[in-house]
């Protein structure tokens, strides 16, 4: 499989320095993995995280054009959750079919405004600190 931008592949690390990790990539080619790219939090020193012969996982970032390979541990590793969800807009068409533009806007204007009602309600507390005005006022 060749190394290409934006495709994860997986690595050996091959050694280890203060500014990053050197990774052994298939077809015998090396890649680095900046400091900055190991993980989300802050990395201060990078042995926390890898050490030299672990198999990780890499996203290949850019290859320049003499030859240096950059490397993502971190990007690799992104969740699907973080990913927006997928919407079946064939389904939603189908589940609107029987109802006008008029009723699907009442719909939404309802929903929306319970939501911001809801939101307003959750805010009211916390700026309390939890305690309803009426909790406040009876304590006094």
């Amino acid at each position: 499989m060749p190394i290409e931008e934006g495709k994860v592949v997986e690595g050996i690390v091959s050694s280890i320095t203060n500014f990053g990790a050197f990774i052994q990539l298939p077809e015998g080619k090396m890649g680095l993995v900046h400091i900055s790219e190991i993980a989300d939090t802050y990395v201060k020193d990078i042995r926390h995280f890898i050490k030299e012969k672990d198999k990780v996982k890499v996203k290949v970032l850019s290859i320049e054009k003499n030859g240096k390979i950059n490397l993502s541990i971190k990007q690799a590793q992104i969740k699907k959750a973080n990913r927006p969800a997928e919407i079946d807009w064939e389904q939603e068409s189908r589940k609107n079919q029987g109802s006008s533009f008029e009723d699907r806007l009442s719909k939404f204007l309802k929903d929306s405004d319970e939501k911001l009602q809801q939101l307003k309600k959750n805010t009211d507390s916390k700026r309390n600190g939890g305690y309803r005005k009426s909790d406040v006022l009876q304590r006094n």
